[in-house]
């Protein structure tokens, strides 16, 4: 399958993603997106990055574009830096997605493209821009101005006390999360740096993840534990105990402390939300981060805050925080949704599963089938939308349709409140199930039998 637009950039085999075609997609985005006083470019540690990063460079280049070139960082610290100086960036990552896969993040200086933009890129291709550019290397100052905002606005103390575990692996934020936790008074605990690069998916944990978060946790007598996926826009958070606490809580209490009263999130996100009292708009969207951002531009003189059930979590206005502001960040960001629940249950004398306790009883469980090719599954799920006997049969051991939402995907919610979720992903050859229930257990089993039943008709 060629490269395409996914939620989240373009993405593709690394064989795919040849210096021609990245030469055309990166003139198409100069072309057809305002792009400021400069193109920033930044890369993940997979194998392929620097490589098709040079190819990008060149491009600008030589279509007498400036490239600033910041090098490995995180994907929201990029971003953070070109919203900043009025610039544009490309991201070169494949985020969560295996090494055999990469892919191209664009920014314009009002932050992420939009779907239009994307439109716009494709019907670019194949422009040739000449030109006498240059190229400029940075010094570091995007990531220590990304470090510079959480310092500012949680304060030195933030963490003190706690003992923060930080499984590393190979996201390109392993170095920054240890400056943030030890700038936040926090003890830092280095763990599993990789030289290898390790899909992690915040969404999809294996259960050997979780035992070995778990192991950690009462070996090194961890207050918390965090890591992000690969480029560092999806952040991973476990309690003392190393039980994951899901993206989609990560928001609603992120979007709690930071005084939100309007949230843009996907229709995959625990429905736990419209049951807090704080809120006075909950907007649902398609999954992805493009849908996310065109709900909350919508109306952004309310304080509009959005996330995804990964953990991403996006800015709309400037908030305050514990001891100074935090400015907009209309990309997906890991850090605030890691700190904020870390900095509230420290001001409640808490622990973290304490703090999620206290919210509504929904839990969610989600996992993935990878190789699944698109066409195979989108059939699969056609059939299902349309056809209601078809999808009767499917959930044979449920209680009855109590709504049906098409939004992106199937999304079942039956009689007693048991929902589930099937999707095929947008940018990689997978199919998600999600499943919500009033208690984990029940959760984990929706998922289980789910996740197996449409492994057996899709094999």
């Amino acid at each position: 399958m060629a490269p395409k637009f996914g939620t989240s950039g373009l993405r593709g085999l690394v064989v795919e993603l040849t210096p021609e075609l990245v030469t055309s997609y990166t003139h198409a985005f100069l072309e057809a997106c305002g792009t400021g006083s400069a193109v920033r470019i930044g890369w993940d540690l997979r194998p392929s990055s620097p490589a098709i990063a040079k190819a990008v460079i060149d491009a600008i280049v030589t279509a007498g574009g400036t490239a600033i070139v910041d090098g490995a960082l995180p994907t929201p610290a990029l971003a953070l830096a070109a919203l900043s100086e009025g610039q544009s960036a490309i991201m070169v990552t494949g985020s969560h997605i295996p090494a055999d896969r990469n892919g191209l993040k664009f920014y314009t200086p009002n932050g992420e493209i939009s779907k239009n933009d994307e439109v716009a890129i494709l019907a670019a291709l194949g422009a040739v821009a000449r030109g006498t550019g240059k190229k400029m290397n940075a010094h570091g100052e995007a990531t220590a101005a990304y470090i510079a905002r959480y310092v500012d606005g949680f304060g030195a103390g933030a963490l003190g006390g706690l003992r923060i575990g930080i499984y590393q692996h190979s996201s390109v934020a392993r170095e920054t999360m240890v400056d943030v936790v030890q700038a936040l008074g926090g003890a830092a605990v280095p763990l599993a740096w990789s030289d290898t690069f390790i899909p992690v998916d915040t969404e999809a944990v294996d259960p050997e993840t979780r035992a070995q978060l778990a192991g950690w946790c009462k070996e090194h007598n961890l207050d918390a534990l965090i890591s992000t996926d690969g480029d560092a826009d999806r952040p991973m958070v476990a309690d003392a105990a190393g039980k994951i606490v899901a993206g989609d809580v990560l928001g609603p209490l992120t979007a709690r402390l930071i005084g939100a009263t309007q949230i843009c999130t996907p229709v995959s996100s625990n429905t736990m939300v419209d049951e807090l009292p704080e809120f006075d708009e909950v907007v649902r969207t398609r999954i992805g981060s493009p849908f996310v951002i065109a709900a909350m531009e919508m109306d952004r003189a309310l304080n509009v805050v959005g996330y995804e059930a990964n953990g991403g979590f996006l800015l709309g206005y400037t908030a305050d925080g514990p001891a100074g502001s935090l400015a907009p960040l209309m990309t997906r960001d890991c850090l605030l949704p890691i700190l904020a629940p870390l900095y509230m249950a420290r001001k409640a004398g808490c622990g973290l599963a304490e703090l999620v306790a206290e919210l509504p009883s929904r839990f969610t469980a989600t996992d993935r089938l990878t190789g699944i090719a698109v066409d195979v599954s989108g059939a699969f799920l056609s059939n299902l939308c349309a056809n209601e006997i078809a999808r009767t049969a499917f959930f044979t051991d449920m209680p009855a349709e109590k709504n049906v939402d098409l939004t992106d995907g199937l999304r079942v919610t039956f009689q007693g409140g048991d929902i589930v979720h099937l999707r095929p992903s947008g940018n990689a050859p997978e199919f998600r199930c999600y499943a919500e229930s009033s208690s984990p257990e029940r959760a984990g089993k929706l998922l289980a039998m789910f996740l197996e039943k449409t492994r057996t008709l899709l094999a």
